[in-house]
């Protein structure tokens, strides 16, 4: 079933010709609609929210009984091909970490030579910035060129305009379902206990806006014009087979990051992706080498007693690995836009309009075969008329 088999029924929101959205799983090219199924009334919402807010008891009861459905044939099939996917949850809250070594040590490299490429707090946690919820869209929405300050080559000013430098980053996605108390911390190992799923998640960027706004507080609008999610949203359950160890942390982390049981129980997750622009692969990025766990990424967030909201996302930041085509970025690819990002001719560095932006994840099975998570597409538009 092209990896949406009964090993992996990921969770999206859809609706058909003459009815509303409403909480459906994927089931090959077909979904389940689930309230039809189920008779659960928080399936005949328009988002996941209401059966995320229900906890992981709730959450491991209705994938046996949807697995159990699908097991004895027991179910209506409704072809994909006549839904419309939207926007799976409603979004409280977005974080997005910078968690892959490769990638902060490879940016380190490109703006900062003659120093040091990890800044001194990079090993000893996760680094992150708080997004804005109200611009994460589902995967195919269009993607529009953003304006902002920029400072342009030869120009000792900022000027204002469309961005020259549109660049991707992908990345993986983690969404929580159950809360947690203001003032209360989250440990390392209780990952489960809160976050529901994973998605695929491109945070686009301006890296000429970012560039010129970004000290002394960090990201702002080169990042908060879109951050695409995809449509399925697939649950931890589906991926105990591909949990893997870290590739080491030194020093080691303080207390309130430490998972029980040390440096063998910290896990991240054997996620595969490939990035595609344009119809050409230029890059595999391996999930599996990223430095912080999904534990403690969600640890660090609420380590100053910030609570957690259903609907909460917070992403792993840029993945990259240590080959040139395993880079997350065309920052890192086109080092700084000075080299084409095709190896095969051409002499494109940043996104261009009318471009196509898909990526793609996989991750073992328990099966032994490969889930196919959901992909996270996007067209690049031309700059709207500022008025």
């Amino acid at each position: 079933m092209s990896g949406f088999g009964p090993d992996h029924l990921p969770y999206g929101v859809f609706s058909t010709p003459g009815a509303p959205p409403r909480v459906g799983v994927r089931l090959g090219d077909g979904v389940l609609d689930l309230a039809f199924e189920t008779g659960r009334d928080c399936f005949a919402a328009p988002s996941l929210n209401p059966f995320l807010a229900l906890g992981p008891a709730v959450w491991a009861e209705v994938r046996d009984e949807v697995s159990a459905l699908v097991r004895d044939d027991d179910f209506e099939l409704l072809p994909l091909a006549s839904a419309t996917l939207h926007l799976p949850f409603e979004v409280a809250d977005y974080v997005d970490f910078y968690c892959s070594e490769h990638h902060a040590a490879g940016v380190g490299r490109l703006y900062r030579p003659d120093a040091e490429p990890l800044l001194p707090n990079w090993r000893h946690l996760p680094v992150g910035y708080h997004g804005r919820a109200g611009s994460v869209v589902a995967s195919g929405t269009p993607v529009v060129r953003p304006r902002g300050q920029r400072v342009l080559p030869g120009d000792d000013a900022p000027s204002y305009g469309p961005s020259r430098r549109l660049d991707l980053e992908a990345e993986l996605g983690f969404v929580v379902g159950a809360p947690s108390a203001p003032g209360t911390t989250v440990a390392p190992d209780a990952l489960a206990d809160h976050v529901f799923g994973v998605v695929g998640l491109n945070d686009w960027s301006a890296r000429d806006v970012q560039s010129w706004e970004y000290r002394p507080l960090g990201p702002f609008l080169g990042k908060s014009f879109a951050t695409t999610v995809s449509t399925w949203v697939t649950p931890l359950s589906a991926l105990d087979a591909a949990w893997t160890p870290l590739p080491g942390q030194a020093p080691a982390p303080l207390p309130h990051l430490a998972h029980t049981g040390g440096a063998e129980a910290a896990v991240g997750l054997d996620v595969t992706v490939e990035v595609e622009v344009d119809g050409e692969v230029v890059s595999r990025p391996p999930y599996a080498t990223t430095y912080w766990s999904p534990g403690q990424m969600l640890a660090h967030l609420t380590s100053n007693g910030a609570a957690l909201r259903t609907g909460d996302l917070f992403a792993s930041g840029t993945i990259s690995g240590p080959a040139p085509d395993q880079v997350g970025s065309l920052l890192e690819l086109t080092a700084d836009g000075t080299r084409p990002r095709s190896a095969s001719g051409g002499d494109r560095t940043w996104l261009e309009d009318g471009e196509v932006v898909v990526l793609r994840y996989s991750a073992l099975s328990t099966t032994g075969g490969r889930l196919t998570l959901g992909e996270v597409a996007g067209r690049i538009e031309s700059a709207r008329t500022h008025t």
